[in-house]
């Protein structure tokens, strides 16, 4: 009996319509690449509704004119991507096989960046395309809310190293604006000059004899208190140019080691505390505007990120000013605090002296409508994690706080 049933489940088996098997999901290089072969130009279809046809009709105007063939990727940032970004163009030419530019924009929130490599024919030879695009002096200038700019640029940049033809001119609407710089409003004035009358301009005067007085009685003595001072204040748009242009040479630096093949384990840890400080970086660029605190922030952990995935030893910042070169020497600071400083900063201190350091805006007056330029560390700590760490300089977990604020902040 067991055997004629088994003979006879074996038989109806035999005849059972095979079941289609659950087709799994495809990985984006192969996706990618599957669609390129009808279109040269991919959006991800989760993007198609959100991307204006304007755009896309630019971009496609843009490859038709190009020097050289050009595939574009238009496609979110997810956790997948992020693991081979820097390595997609590779992987996507490994699949196309054909020659040309490919280019990859991703975006995540309202932030767009491209990443992009040119492959010629066997036998031609031009410009290196990441030393054109090092040579173009508007690139850090192009607006990252819209996918348009950055890839008709990085065309442009692709066809002016495949034919060593000049680079056109950037459409004004692709640049970001001018910051005006700030001042006080009409109210604010108005305000200021009410209180002046009313006699704050007198206790102020006496206020400034009394600190003037005691300085004098202290002598050279040592004092490590942020005093306001009347200087120009920082020119919040050139240090986010500098934040910009590292977080740039940080990613050539990341694509480097990771077109590495049998990476050392050490390697692999450089490799992910390089993207944890770049990542944190890119978050500060792209959450906060005309912020000086988030701008200099930037700056040091792409610098860190680029050194470490450049395999060169971590350097803190000055914590005197992050924007100077960073803190190589050790100098006692204030509750006997020893703080690293750039080598003019420490030279200030030996010498009984406070540094300037980072200035930035406090409010200051009775109502708080009064702008004064102070050190950044006699901020609250509790506000700004750049000031909670000294940029880095005081703890080096300012990307584990940059991190854990934007997930609170989602």
């Amino acid at each position: 009996m067991p055997v004629r049933f088994l003979t006879a489940l074996l038989a109806a088996l035999a005849f059972l319509p095979a079941l289609p098997a659950a087709a799994e999901t495809p990985e984006p290089p192969d996706r990618i690449a599957a669609a390129w072969r009808t279109d040269h130009l991919f959006v991800d279809e989760r993007l198609r509704a959100a991307i204006p046809a304007t755009e896309v009709d630019r971009i496609r105007t843009a490859m038709r004119t190009a020097a050289v063939p050009v595939y574009v990727a238009i496609t979110p940032r997810t956790p997948a991507l992020q693991k081979i970004r820097y390595d997609l163009p590779t992987l996507l030419h490994a699949r196309v096989g054909a020659p040309g530019l490919y280019v990859v924009a991703v975006v995540d929130g309202d932030y767009w960046s491209t990443n992009a490599e040119l492959y010629r024919q066997a036998g031609l030879r031009g410009r290196d395309l990441t030393s054109v695009r090092g040579d173009d002096k508007r690139r850090l200038d192009i607006v990252s809310d819209r996918p348009a700019p950055q890839i008709v640029r990085t065309i442009q940049q692709a066809s002016t190293a495949f034919d060593g033809r000049a680079l056109p001119a950037v459409p004004a609407g692709d640049l970001e604006p001018e910051r005006p710089r700030r001042g006080l409003s009409v109210t604010d004035k108005s305000d200021r000059a009410v209180y002046v009358g009313l006699g704050v301009g007198g206790l102020l005067g006496l206020a400034l004899t009394l600190v003037i007085g005691l300085r004098r009685r202290g002598g050279s003595k040592r004092t490590h208190e942020g005093r306001p001072t009347d200087a120009p204040a920082v020119d919040t748009h050139r240090v986010e140019l500098r934040a910009d242009g590292k977080i740039t040479q940080a990613e050539r630096a990341l694509a480097r080691l990771d077109r590495r093949r049998n990476k050392t384990t050490q390697q692999l840890d450089r490799r992910d505390d390089a993207y944890r400080r770049l990542d944190a970086a890119r978050a500060l660029r792209a959450d906060t505007t005309d912020d000086v605190l988030a701008a200099a922030g930037a700056l040091v952990l792409a610098r860190q990120a680029e050194r470490i995935a450049s395999g060169a030893a971590l350097e803190p910042p000055c914590f005197f000013d992050p924007t100077h070169a960073p803190g190589t020497a050790k100098v006692d600071w204030s509750d006997e605090v020893e703080v690293p400083a750039c080598q003019p900063c420490a030279s200030a201190v030996r010498r009984r002296k406070t540094p300037r350091g980072l200035q930035v805006p406090a409010r200051s007056g009775l109502l708080g409508h009064d702008r004064k330029q102070v050190p950044y560390w006699t901020l609250d700590p509790e506000d700004n994690p750049m000031v909670a760490t000294g940029f880095g300089a005081l703890s080096d977990d300012l990307a584990e706080r940059i991190t854990a604020r934007k997930d609170e902040v989602r």
